[in-house]
């Protein structure tokens, strides 16, 4: 077979979200070995993206030494493209589907599902909910895009926020992902550490502007809008800098399929407390790189949160360990061959038919 076979990975949603974060990582690690075309919209430091009409047009041959080519799909209008290329244009194509959801999809997802030749789960409880399941692979992080600062207090100064360190959830902001419950932490906790600001990292999107609105109306009512700031979406590379900036991550959503919030904190040096969702417990190594308190456990998380900003040996202790998890044990490198080997059992198999 040839040393770079065809694979097509696909990004159909034009905002970066958390799938196209780890979706980005993984392409990077993979661009060596295959070739590899993204399709759809850019993703940082990926090959420039072709369109679906192209991607079809160049799949249309089994190409050489390869019985079909592979596309890699991560969201439900990929999976109808994909399918649409090899069931309904018959072309040689074999498609892989990556799962994180730790629940029952919805009846025309699952259908969709159900037509994949190949998914991958993200965890042993997402394998539950899925069918053809080839392999489990934790997501991995991408320890050359976030790494930790050289000084964590001067590049929180270069940030130009209040405060001489920071705290931060990231992610959408809607109620499945906790940003209320962010918020009621911080209101408790700030007025204690008056060197210490909050950052509300991520969008609202329209159909949550009310609640968005009812955060914020929240923290003027408690005084706190110049220390509680909503910064909307940044661009992964200022991501990136804001997050080895932080002294604390604090995702407290009420569900997650996986997360890679927490591991981008853990690779940038920055320990986390969290609600018990997704892999935030496998990611804390025993409490050793993160706390995990139970779901909608506010005063939990504010309890944690307020022990860590108050002893610093233990913050910087767990700084430190939570560093070498993530490169240790959830670097991109590992993910990338977990999906690989799906890969080449694919093409293995269609040789052998």
């Amino acid at each position: 077979m040839s040393q770079t076979p065809p694979l097509f990975v696909t990004n159909f949603n034009k905002n970066f979200t958390g799938v196209s974060a780890t979706t980005a990582g993984v392409v990077r690690a993979q661009m060596k070995g295959f070739d590899l075309r993204l399709v759809g919209h850019p993703l940082p430091d990926c090959p420039d993206p072709i369109d679906v009409k192209t991607a079809r047009i160049l799949s249309r041959n089994a190409p050489n030494d390869a019985p079909f080519s592979i596309w890699h799909v991560r969201r439900n209008t990929e999976m109808r493209a994909a399918i649409w290329a090899r069931d309904v244009l018959r072309l040689p194509v074999r498609i892989v589907f990556t799962s994180a959801a730790q629940r029952r999809h919805s009846a025309f997802p699952r259908w969709l599902i159900s037509r994949m030749d190949a998914v991958i789960a993200t965890t042993e409880a997402a394998a539950d909910y899925v069918p053809h399941v080839r392999a489990v692979v934790p997501h991995g992080v991408d320890t050359e895009a976030f790494h930790p600062a050289q000084d964590r207090a001067a590049a929180w100064a270069a940030t130009g926020f209040p405060g001489t360190r920071g705290i931060a959830a990231v992610g959408r902001i809607r109620p499945e992902k906790g940003t209320d419950q962010f918020v009621d932490a911080m209101i408790r906790v700030l007025p204690d550490h008056l060197d210490t600001t909050a950052l509300v990292i991520g969008r609202a999107g329209g159909s949550n502007d009310a609640f968005l609105s009812d955060l914020k109306s929240r923290v003027a009512a408690a005084n706190l809008a110049d220390r509680i700031l909503f910064l909307g979406e940044l661009e992964p590379v200022q991501l990136s800098k804001t997050l080895r900036a932080l002294s604390l991550l604090v995702p407290l959503p009420r569900y997650e399929g996986y997360g890679m919030t927490p591991l981008e904190a853990m690779a940038s040096s920055v320990p986390f407390v969290a609600t018990d969702t997704g892999y935030f417990s496998a990611f804390s190594a025993q409490g050793t790189a993160g706390r995990v308190v139970p779901l909608g456990d506010v005063a939990g998380a504010v309890s944690e949160i307020r022990g860590l900003l108050t002893d610093r040996d233990l913050l910087e202790t767990m700084s430190r360990r939570a560093l070498q998890v993530a490169r240790d044990s959830y670097g991109i490198q590992s993910e990338a061959d977990g999906i690989n080997a799906v890969y080449q059992q694919l093409w293995s198999e269609g040789l052998g038919q």
